[in-house]
């Protein structure tokens, strides 16, 4: 392909800012075509983001002509359907994360890949942000030493919406939709990254319970889990607490020393040895999904790998599948 002209199927919050911009933004690339089953909302999209053409039909927008590649940012319980159907038109696909709700849907949607011989995507972007290549470069220059365990905690209040009495909790807190909570949501982030820079996962198990009732998927998680390397690592993932208790931090302990650092705030990094304290404070990019799609662009034009696929995606799935006994 010369063009990669992109179409994208659920035009909604995660593509005005982080995503959807950066079509346009990276070379020999641009969106031709965006989708919502709201006209309204389609169409309103389409205008502010000059796009020329959309429509309220997934269908529609698979088979227009003009668009080579697929890009599937709906809820999870819909990127198997409409990734499989782009791919079996023989349109290359970037999905959303977490890539399905469970590991069974990620293998059907990676066989109908190999079937095709489609390309399959997925948004796990902190494989390509200049924050997270930092830290990798930190690991495997052995600035700690060697990686002895993980330790993730995350401690996150409720949304405004899923408290009091007119309570109505986002998609992303209802399994039927999403797979799992916000545990589902945002640890498969913390596990894409951390097989990518310490390698796949051998093992995990963990206790998964609603603790508040705000809605009925898990709100705190707790987990061990061991990487093939014999590198081992605990978490704790809880949703319910008040905003003082509020902390997401991620520490690697090393044979010489320490690396903390935040997957969602992403502003500091602290590296602790003997020789003592340094940090860096490394900005992400206005749309934080660019450096990855321009990657992906470079593949789909015959120009390097994206180093997140299909394969990779799917692990991230199968170990929150481990964790919460799915």
């Amino acid at each position: 392909m010369d063009e990669i002209r992109w179409g994208i199927i659920g035009c909604g919050d995660v593509t005005e800012v982080k995503s959807g911009p950066a079509f346009t933004k990276v070379p020999n690339s641009s969106l031709v075509a965006v989708m919502r089953r709201d006209a309204g909302k389609a169409a309103d999209y389409a205008q502010r983001h000059n796009v020329p053409t959309w429509y309220d039909d997934a269908d529609a927008l698979i088979n227009d002509p003009n668009v080579n590649a697929v890009y599937v940012a709906t809820p999870p319980d819909t990127h198997a359907e409409y990734a499989i159907r782009a791919m079996r038109a023989g349109k290359p696909v970037y999905v959303e994360k977490p890539m399905a709700r469970n590991a069974a849907e990620c293998e059907a949607m990676n066989q109908v890949s190999r079937e095709t011989g489609m390309p399959l995507l997925v948004a796990y972007y902190r494989r390509a942000l200049p924050y997270f290549l930092k830290i990798k470069e930190l690991i495997d220059t052995k600035v700690i030493g060697d990686i002895r365990y993980v330790r993730i905690q995350l401690n996150w209040q409720p949304y405004d919406e899923e408290v009091g009495e007119n309570a109505k909790p986002r998609w992303r807190v209802d399994p039927d939709i999403s797979g799992g909570g916000h545990f589902h949501d945002l640890a498969s982030h913390q596990f894409d990254y951390l097989e990518y820079v310490l390698g796949p996962i051998k093992t995990a198990s963990g206790i998964a319970r609603n603790q508040a009732g705000l809605y009925q998927a898990d709100d705190i998680v707790v987990a061990n889990f061991e990487f093939e390397s014999g590198v081992l690592g605990t978490g704790t993932w809880c949703y319910t607490v008040n905003k003082e208790q509020r902390i997401e931090e991620t520490e690697l302990i090393g044979s010489k020393g320490k690396i903390s650092f935040s997957f969602f705030t992403m502003n500091l990094i602290k590296v602790e040895t003997e020789a003592g304290l340094v940090e860096y404070t490394i900005p992400a990019p206005e749309n934080i999904q660019h450096p990855l799609i321009e990657s992906i662009v470079n593949q789909l034009r015959g120009g390097g790998k994206s180093s997140s696929t299909g394969e990779t995606g799917a692990r991230a799935n199968m170990v929150l599948d481990w964790i919460t006994a799915r």
